[in-house]
């Protein structure tokens, strides 16, 4: 279930104009503050949710390689709480303001979960229903074009929005912001046969807003429970942002992680232990935890040293092991990227927030659910990206990872 009464970590969204999408400095820059919270009550499962989320992707993708996206629809049942991060988007003229989740994982974006749509002289309803459903959560409406806007009067004209008539699992959200592959969004509308429907993404680059068709993400790692935390970039890079230059990655041919911005890598501990050979999986911004294969994870379980919780589904070590941890290394497209000790550890001053115990040491690595040979055997979500800036590159197929100043930050 999608809900941001739980961790809802702060950003600031930027859309890069400038002509050299890769350099990004002086790039003029609109921004929009959103709100971090924790909500402390109740029963808090991460993993339980990010498995249902995984699941559902990759059914989502076997049946997209299939033709027959009906077959993606699952029936899992949903977490009350996690983690998720959102940005503030205006739908009309004038603009109602609604809170979305971004999601790379997804590309339709929706309205009227929580807060109704409202209906302005740029609102036009089109002949179609809209429909997607999600590892945990569904929606179902109406299919309206309308004026986005994404701050200081920037906006999109005529883009695609669904408008909710029926939504579960998202709790005190209004909908999603889709910034996954075009082609996620193909099968969503009926009677529509249009193959895909243009994102945002698509839409900012085709009206000349941007000059690339690109969104990047800079994230940084936080124990606190309200912060300004993040950037999301369309268009182009923020050099401030990250250090080195900028590793590009294809993406993967192994289905169904190539549906996805899916890419090839492998993982190790420390100097030589393999953990993951080479093998396919996704970047994904609406995945909370770093999940591997349940093979891997089980390789992973041994060089720790960690043993399962129960409350919190997450692997658990002892001060002394934490203390002796070794860094794992992610390999992508023949650049190691170091998730060091620090970086592998949830924020120890929110273990309470996800049900865990105040002293204790979690791992932000977590199981799959399903053994490695499935074409998904990987998510580097949230907690990896918040150690590497991404960008995620619809015209080359493409994604790219750099380290920041944060790679090597000991913040949990």
């Amino acid at each position: 279930m999608f809900s941001a009464s739980s961790l809802v970590v702060t950003l600031t969204l930027a859309l890069a104009v400038a002509a050299n999408p890769l350099f990004g400095r002086d790039q003029p820059r609109v921004t929009l503050p959103i709100a971090k919270r924790v909500n402390a009550t109740g029963t808090v499962n991460l993993l339980q949710r990010d498995q249902a989320r995984a699941k559902g992707l990759k059914r989502l993708g076997a049946a997209r390689t299939g033709g027959f996206v009906s077959d993606a629809v699952i029936s899992i049942p949903a977490t009350n709480q996690l983690v998720e991060y959102t940005v503030n988007v205006g739908v009309g003229s004038p603009a109602t303001t609604y809170e979305l989740l971004i999601d790379t994982g997804s590309s339709n974006t929706w309205v009227g979960a929580n807060k109704a749509f409202v209906k302005t002289s740029t609102s036009v309803q089109t002949k179609d229903r809209v429909s997607v459903t999600y590892g945990s959560g569904d929606f179902s409406g109406n299919e309206f074009t309308d004026t986005v806007s994404l701050g200081n009067g920037l906006t999109i004209k005529s883009q695609s929005i669904g408008v909710a008539t029926r939504a579960d699992g998202f709790d005190d959200v209004d909908g999603i912001l889709g910034i996954g592959p075009v082609d996620l969004t193909t099968g969503t509308l009926n009677p529509d046969t249009r193959t895909a429907i243009p994102t945002v993404t698509d839409n900012l680059f085709s009206q000349g807003i941007i000059s690339s068709n690109l969104v990047s993400v800079s994230f940084e790692p936080t124990n606190s429970e309200s912060i300004t935390n993040g950037e999301l970039t369309f268009g182009g890079t923020d050099s401030s942002k990250f250090t080195g230059s900028i590793t590009f990655a294809p993406i993967t041919r192994t289905s169904p992680a190539s549906e996805f911005w899916g890419i090839d890598q492998t993982i190790r501990f420390g100097a030589s232990t393999s953990i993951l050979s080479s093998t396919a999986g996704i970047v994904d911004t609406g995945t909370t935890l770093t999940l591997i294969a349940s093979d891997a994870l089980a390789r992973y379980q041994r060089a720790t040293g960690a043993v399962f919780d129960n409350n919190t589904g997450l692997l658990r070590l002892t001060t002394a092991q934490f203390n002796s941890l070794q860094s794992l290394f992610f390999t992508i497209a023949g650049t190691s990227f170091e998730l060091t000790a620090n970086a592998q550890i949830w924020p120890r001053n929110l273990n309470t927030a996800i049900g865990g115990n105040a002293n204790s040491v979690y791992l932000i690595v977590g199981d799959l659910g399903s053994n490695s040979g499935e074409g998904l055997d990987f998510i580097n979500g949230m907690t990896f990206l918040e150690r590497f800036y991404s960008v995620f590159d619809t015209t080359n197929r493409r994604v790219g990872l750099a380290t920041t100043s944060f790679t090597h930050a000991t913040t949990n």
